[in-house]
């Protein structure tokens, strides 16, 4: 079969993205408990202040500024201490010049002062008299009644994804329940001849089937729901009759195998009959990963995506084609990753992107990145890896000692 389009990885993104805003948002809400990594489908108003009062930052004394201008270890300043606050209590006494009170981090400032000293520049001289040895200014260690959150302000938008801090603050809101996004509705499905359950021993010229199981593990991570795995012979009827099921309930198909040109090679052609806008991308500019399929079906809008066979290939395809992608989607498109100069020279392949896995050494001058090397079928090459980097299609190589972002795999 003759390949229709390769296309460069910031070309297939392109498109991939755009398939992924056209597909219809449903939604559901859950208890803030359950919502992690989950995305908000509506703006999050903050329904009081917070803090609810004027709280301290530190260990001290409530004092009104004022009284302690000029105050100093030589000449302190004197302060009856009229209350002492309790966490989690009201403060009951309102401060007048000449007084203080003692106040933990965290408790309430009471009405009338403006400032805190550190117990360390105060010392109790008897029951209810303190020296004050350090100036302080108006507001200083206090955090002011809505100064964190004000009723009624926007405190999250629509589309943030809730990371352990988002769900911090909305705990501290006391909302307690949250309008979230649906994951994505995913089916995985495998093709060959040659592939036999994971709990079979395989004969001659048989394999275990794999694939499915990393790239559910991949979809999860990336946020998505996988519905259903299942793997076929290349029978093309079989295969389009499972392909056309899981189009039924699912935003998006993943096919592992026969998307290159072989005899039995019908990913594109089946892709072609079961959607209206047809295969848009048939290539990627990418090693490993070239036998890669994009489809659009814009009747059930779902999204079909044809992974190279080979493991370590539909590993990486899916890394970064899908899983960068709906990074970008979900408002993350940062990646963590760390320098590291190679240890060899690399040569990359003319007119493709290169993933190379690599595996990082500490060394005193920094990290070494040692290339893994071995076919796109190993399983190896990513167990072995810590993380990969990417040369350009436009590179014809790097040098040993040069340095190179590597981008890194989850532990």
């Amino acid at each position: 079969m003759e390949l229709l389009q390769v296309d460069l990885m910031d070309e297939a993104q392109k498109k991939l993205y755009g398939f992924i805003r056209q597909i219809p948002v449903r939604t559901k809400k859950v208890s803030l408990r359950e919502g992690a990594y989950t995305r908000l489908a509506a703006d999050i108003p903050a329904p009081e202040d917070v803090p609810l009062f004027n709280r301290s930052t530190v260990d001290g004394y409530a004092v009104i500024a004022a009284d302690t201008y000029g105050a100093s270890e030589s000449i302190p300043t004197f302060l009856k201490v009229a209350e002492e606050v309790s966490m989690g209590k009201a403060a009951a006494v309102k401060l007048k010049s000449g007084q203080c009170a003692y106040v933990p981090t965290g408790g309430m400032i009471p009405e009338g002062a403006d400032a805190m000293v550190m117990v360390e520049y105060c010392e109790l001289l008897d029951a209810d008299t303190v020296a004050v040895c350090q100036p302080s200014a108006v507001g200083k260690d206090i955090v002011c009644r809505g100064d964190d959150m004000k009723a009624g302000s926007v405190v999250l938008k629509a589309g943030t994804v809730l990371r352990p801090q988002e769900i911090a603050a909305l705990a501290a809101l006391g909302v307690g329940t949250v309008e979230v996004e649906e994951p994505f509705r995913t089916a995985i499905i495998s093709t060959g001849d040659e592939l036999v359950p994971v709990d079979h021993k395989p004969e001659a010229g048989q394999i275990r089937e794999s694939n499915s199981y990393s790239i559910k593990a991949q979809a999860e991570r990336a946020g998505m729901e996988v519905v259903s795995t299942a793997f076929y012979p290349d029978q093309e009827d079989e295969l389009e009759t499972g392909i056309r099921q899981a189009m039924e309930t699912c935003d998006f198909v993943f096919l592992s195998g026969g998307s290159s040109q072989g005899k039995k090679d019908m990913t594109a052609r089946l892709f072609d009959r079961v959607t209206d806008g047809g295969v848009c991308t048939h290539g990627l500019a990418l090693k490993p990963g070239k036998p890669t399929i994009l489809a659009w079906d814009e009747t059930s809008h779902t999204v079909l995506v044809g992974l190279p066979g080979h493991p370590s290939a539909a590993s990486i395809v899916f890394e970064l084609l899908v899983a960068r992608t709906l990074r970008i989607h979900r408002g993350q498109p940062y990646q963590p990753y760390v320098e590291a100069k190679t240890m060899y020279n690399i040569a990359s392949a003319p007119g493709r992107g290169t993933c190379m896995p690599v595996i990082l050494h500490p060394k005193e001058s920094g990290l070494e990145a040692e290339p893994v090397l071995g076919r796109s079928g190993n399983w190896s090459i990513l167990v072995k890896a810590d993380g990969y980097f990417l040369l350009d299609h436009n590179q014809e190589g790097i040098k040993a000692g040069e340095t190179v972002k590597v981008y890194l795999f989850e532990r």
